[in-house]
């Protein structure tokens, strides 16, 4: 935790469980995320960064949450979750709000160098 003069910044680093894990790790993992948030306070702001493993697209719906500036063009199943778990939240997804090169957008890259991800977020609440 960060002190400030009027508030106090909230630091959670994160590590979801990837696509192919189980609903019941990905359940369990946003539980315990909720639980986290939920126990400061609303005057606190409140930052979750890390590893989401969570593809979010471009898709019209989400585009209060998360701008519009994803490398990716479609959602998985970790991008809804996590979308789903900032809505309900009062959180946005900072990472892809403001406008960068596809280059500066993936946070994982493929050992063989190929294929890029935007899996890392960073998911605030400053209100």
């Amino acid at each position: 935790m960060l002190g400030g003069r009027w508030r106090n910044i909230i630091v959670v680093n994160v590590h979801a469980p990837s696509e192919e894990k189980s609903d019941e790790s990905k359940d369990s993992f946003y539980e315990e995320s909720e639980q986290v948030v939920d126990y400061f306070p609303k005057y606190n702001i409140k930052m979750l960064l890390g590893d989401f493993n969570a593809k979010v697209g471009r898709e019209n719906i989400f585009k209060s949450t998360i701008g519009q500036d994803s490398l990716h063009q479609d959602s998985n199943d970790n991008g809804v979750r996590l979308v789903n778990f900032a809505t309900s939240k009062n959180l946005v997804v900072k990472s892809m709000m403001f406008p960068h090169r596809n280059i500066h957008k993936y946070t994982w890259t493929s050992p063989d160098g190929k294929t890029h991800n935007q899996i890392g977020h960073v998911l605030i609440d400053w209100i």
